[in-house]
């Protein structure tokens, strides 16, 4: 058995096999990122679909997905890649129609940093680390942000922020901004609903206040996250932080749309989202709405 440190699950693998974020394993009794250079998805996008709206407005960033995360998400935008697994050769992703191999490129942290110099032309500040949970994987984070940084460029996290605190530590100093997903406000719908640990994302967010360019996202769900006293609870921390200095810190409340298991809820009405962004905004200076 080996024991894996990168969040609060601290799974205790067997030789050979995965953790629960199906992203690392137990490999000659050290744990090791099997999904390392595996990426699922390169996309040139523009920064605002970060979401980040007060970073480089106008400008692109090149995009960079893998598989594995250690959250479980009812609602995942991405579940393919987040619940993928490797296998032998190939990713793969299963569900109640079977197996299905996942699409994927072998990417070098230097090849990498030499697509996004090549396409300053384009518009393009840099890396994002996005579309499944990055930091499973955070060693080629690490590896890549610093060739980034040399060649004058810049690293974009995107993540749900619920990792150890030595992991946040080692990987805060080489982003230059982020957007965390603060799913929710309560530990308990967050440990039973999301599967994550809110402490955890918590204290990530503390750690990179004033520290990077940081953005908030919150996806509104019916039933679940939608109340009053909870955004007022979420916006008046946010603007706590830093010293106070929190205010500045963008709030994006974005609407929810049945997806993966969760089904059997509508999509969040529209003025939940613009009467629960005037909530945030008597706490926050920029609040924005999305999926609208």
């Amino acid at each position: 058995m080996a024991k894996c440190n990168i969040c609060f699950r601290k799974c205790n693998i067997p030789g050979g096999k995965t953790g629960w974020c199906r992203a690392r394993g137990n490999i000659d009794g050290k744990v090791v990122p099997l999904n390392y250079g595996v990426v699922t998805g390169l996309a040139l996008d523009p920064i605002e679909k970060k979401p980040l709206k007060r970073f480089f407005p106008g400008s692109n960033i090149l995009s960079v997905g893998s598989f594995g995360c250690n959250l479980d998400c009812p609602f995942c935008q991405n579940f393919e890649i987040a619940r993928g697994y490797a296998d032998a050769d190939e990713v793969c992703y299963k569900d109640d129609n079977g197996i299905h191999i996942l699409d994927t490129k072998n990417i070098l942290p230097e090849e990498i940093a030499e697509l996004a110099a090549d396409l300053r032309d384009r518009g393009n500040i840099g890396v994002a680390f996005t579309y499944n949970e990055p930091l499973v994987s955070y060693e080629y984070v690490l590896d890549t942000a610093k060739l980034i940084r040399a060649k004058g460029m810049k690293t974009v996290l995107v993540s749900n922020g619920c990792v150890n605190e030595d992991i946040a530590q080692n990987v805060i100093p080489w982003m230059d901004a982020a957007n965390i997903d603060l799913k929710c406000f309560s530990e308990e719908g967050c440990k039973n609903f999301l599967g994550g640990d809110l402490e955890l994302t918590k204290r990530f967010i503390e750690m990179a206040a004033g520290r990077l360019h940081l953005e908030i996202t919150t996806l509104i769900i019916p039933g679940f996250n939608d109340s009053e006293d909870d955004m007022r609870k979420e916006a008046e921390w946010i603007a706590g932080l830093d010293s106070g200095k929190g205010r500045d810190i963008p709030l994006h409340i974005s609407r929810f749309f049945p997806r993966h298991r969760l089904t059997d809820r509508p999509a969040t009405e529209s003025e939940i989202i613009y009467w629960l962004a005037d909530v945030a905004g008597e706490y926050l200076k920029f609040v924005y709405t999305g999926n609208l």
